[in-house]
């Protein structure tokens, strides 16, 4: 059983994960590229730190497996070269309400972070 009563700090690549389902379902190469992208391409998640952050994810509640299955020809993401073709025994995995949460609360701790390095002066006003 999970337990949803407060969400906790979140890993780096739960962080990530989470991120690259904010804006829709995804299976696991999906998400490896949209953190790449998201991360502009400083950050590549490796399949095993991908797939056991998947099961604890499942797990802890933050995300499910989707039933939802995206049209193959809307599969594979535009511009990437060498990206594989559609397979329907892909599982897509989407956000819950609580991994919504618990993403929303960890950007609320990166954003107190910035402010204080702000304040500090260790970190610009703007950009």
């Amino acid at each position: 059983m999970s337990d949803t009563s407060s969400p906790q700090p979140l890993t780096p690549a739960v962080f990530h994960i989470l991120l690259a389902l904010s804006n829709g379902d995804r299976h696991g190469y999906g998400i490896m590229k949209q953190v790449e992208a998201d991360s502009q391409g400083k950050v590549k998640m490796g399949t095993g730190t991908l797939y056991g952050s998947l099961k604890r994810m499942l797990d802890a509640g933050l995300i499910r497996e989707s039933d939802k299955r995206v049209d193959p020809e809307l599969d594979v993401p535009m511009g990437l070269v060498g990206t594989p073709p559609s397979d329907e025994r892909r599982i897509y995995y989407q956000m819950t309400d609580f991994g919504a949460t618990a993403l929303a609360a960890e950007l609320e701790r990166y954003q107190r972070i910035v402010t204080i390095a702000q304040e500090r002066k260790l970190y610009p006003t703007t950009l």
